[in-house]
């Protein structure tokens, strides 16, 4: 069974830093798309940043030169580092992956900004 597994939220104040991980239980070379979303309260669940290949990601233009998605394949991880942290990017934020057809969420990890 395919489980994906965030972890990293936090509470950060304005312009700071945070760096979530997503740990798969298998290898995410399997995994044809791989990324993460979030979703804040009252809207609707987002992209955040998503690899469509081995080494090509988009992300939202919100996030754009602020965030970064990297992986880790020897881990089956894939992380999200955040930077220049804004009160509008705090959300609940779930790993992504699609397997075969199927999609996979993470149980999602909250990340609150505020001072």
């Amino acid at each position: 069974q395919v489980q994906l597994v965030e972890s990293g939220g936090g509470l950060v104040q304005p312009g700071g830093s945070l760096t979530l991980s997503c740990a798969a239980s298998g290898s995410i070379y399997n995994f044809n798309v791989m990324g993460w979303y979030r979703q804040a309260p009252g809207k609707q669940r987002e992209l955040v940043a998503i690899f469509t290949s081995s080494t090509s990601a988009n992300y939202a233009d919100s996030v754009k030169g602020r965030f970064t998605v990297s992986r880790a394949n020897a881990k089956n991880t894939v992380y999200l580092q955040m930077s220049s942290l804004k009160p509008e990017d705090a959300a609940v934020y779930y790993c992504y992956g699609a397997l075969r057809g199927i999609s996979y969420w993470g149980q999602g990890t909250q990340v609150t900004v505020s001072s």
